[in-house]
């Protein structure tokens, strides 16, 4: 018989022309008109599941979009490993950015190029692929698998969690594979041990009843404008940190380790300012760029505005102001616990003369980091170091992937990042595209990682 990985090879035409019509399915989470296409996308994964020698393949509701499930449980003492992804996608605005048409993949110079390709369709499929190889070809699995594939994730899993709180028997599991990630090049490896959480405040600054003429009313009442300036200004101080109270109290000091491990990981800092056009790299003192983005929280200001907003001039005393705030978290830091502090500080340091309703904003998510000894990544780190070449990098990342820290909470799970996107495949972005040789060393990875797991 042949082996598992000849399977990959002698099947690779069929498995891109099925990718291919898996991009068709413009499966956009967030727009409602494209409801049905996601639920499309769920059939097609249910019965590709199926296709694969997958046992009890479904789509099942959440109360949102749905999520699929499937299993094989025939590999007594062993470890059971649930394989995540999403089918969903992004919107595809602006299309006419895009040099063909988003939701017609097209396969050019080694790329396929549609919206999802790299975020997660392709990623995803990969995964899907190396368990049909060894099932096909050997008839077992080395350990227990299942997948739960959702179809929310691009709009903040809103329905997963109590899903996952309500199916903790379905799901049980003793390690999560998360095909959502990526590697650091085409040549250098990475295991990616953690992610900042989210938390999100609305801030709504009201003043006069009404807007007035600033000539006639301005110098004798607070402008909620000036007023919001000054709030968000006492959030910072000058050099970067965070200035409200108690912000940094249960922030996890980095060990020498970390700090070297990060310090490991490339940067090319003239190269890094040209990308983002800036003159200047700014933040917390006594950090690296890497552990400002990937282990210290911040602050940021997503938008503010109030008053008149045309060409030209109007000379207004605007009524309200308005801005919107989120902090990335480290681990440690509870997201309930930094919104109440940002809401105390609110209520400190509002200007005289005006109100401010503070709200906590709907994004919210807790920070995660897995071990880098923890037998899953030692597992992920021998399959990548075989097929790259060299040890993997441990990097972390400044995102938030709320699912990781879900299936920790609910099913004691930790989950092993183990995607092979990278980061100039514009997903979420006109032109989108995942590399074919990702997708077929995605493929490999994955069953080499599961016999690994297998093996102890």
């Amino acid at each position: 018989m042949a082996s598992w990985e000849s399977y990959l090879q002698q099947h690779r035409a069929r498995f891109l022309d099925e990718l291919v019509g898996f991009l068709r399915i413009p499966s956009i989470s967030a727009l409602p008109d494209h409801a049905s296409d996601v639920q499309r996308a769920a059939a097609w994964v249910a019965e590709r599941l199926s296709a694969a020698g997958l046992e009890g393949a479904k789509v099942m509701p959440t109360g949102g979009h749905p999520v699929v499930v499937a299993e094989w449980l025939h590999a007594p003492g062993k470890p059971t490993v649930l394989i995540y992804g999403h089918f969903d996608v992004q919107p595809a605005d602006p299309v006419a950015l895009w040099t063909t048409r988003p939701f017609e993949p097209t396969v050019r110079e080694g790329r396929v190029y549609a919206r999802g390709a790299s975020d997660n369709k392709g990623n995803l499929f990969a995964s899907v692929l190396a368990v049909e190889a060894l099932l096909k070809t050997t008839g077992a699995l080395p350990v227990n698998v299942k997948f739960l594939v959702e179809g929310q994730e691009e709009i903040g899993s809103p329905q997963v969690p109590d899903f996952v709180a309500a199916h903790k028997e379905l799901l049980a599991c003793d390690l999560v594979i998360n095909a959502d990630g990526g590697q650091w090049s085409e040549t250098e490896p990475a295991l990616l041990l953690g992610l900042r959480g989210l938390c999100a405040l609305y801030l709504d600054v009201y003043g006069p009843s009404s807007d007035l003429h600033s000539g006639v009313f301005g110098g004798s009442i607070a402008n909620p404008l000036h007023a919001l300036a000054e709030l968000l200004a006492s959030m910072h101080t000058p050099d970067g940190k965070v200035a409200v109270e108690g912000f940094y109290d249960d922030v996890a000091a980095l060990t020498p380790a970390e700090r070297a491990a990060i310090a490991a990981v490339p940067m090319d800092e003239a190269a890094y300012k040209a990308q983002l056009g800036v003159t200047e790299l700014y933040g917390e003192p006594g950090y690296s760029t890497w552990e400002r983005t990937w282990v210290r929280p911040t602050l940021e200001l997503n938008g503010m505005w109030g008053g008149f907003q045309g060409e030209g001039s109007k000379t207004v005393l605007p009524s309200e102001a308005h801005a919107k705030i989120t902090c990335r978290l480290v681990p440690n830091q509870d997201p309930k616990r930094i919104a109440a502090l940002l809401k105390d500080h609110v209520a400190r340091h509002t200007p005289k003369g005006v109100r401010v309703v503070a709200q906590t904003g709907n994004s919210m998510a807790y920070p995660y980091l897995i071990p880098a000894d923890h037998p899953g990544n030692l597992a992920a780190r021998d399959v990548l170091a075989e097929l790259y070449g060299r040890e993997p990098y441990h990097i972390r990342e400044g995102g938030s992937v709320p699912i990781c820290e879900v299936f920790e909470r609910y099913l004691g799970a930790p989950s092993v990042m183990f995607g092979f996107g990278l980061h100039d495949e514009h997903f979420h972005a006109p032109n989108e595209f995942f590399r074919l040789s990702s997708f077929d060393r995605g493929q490999v990875a994955h069953g080499k990682l599961l016999e690994r797991l297998g093996q102890g």
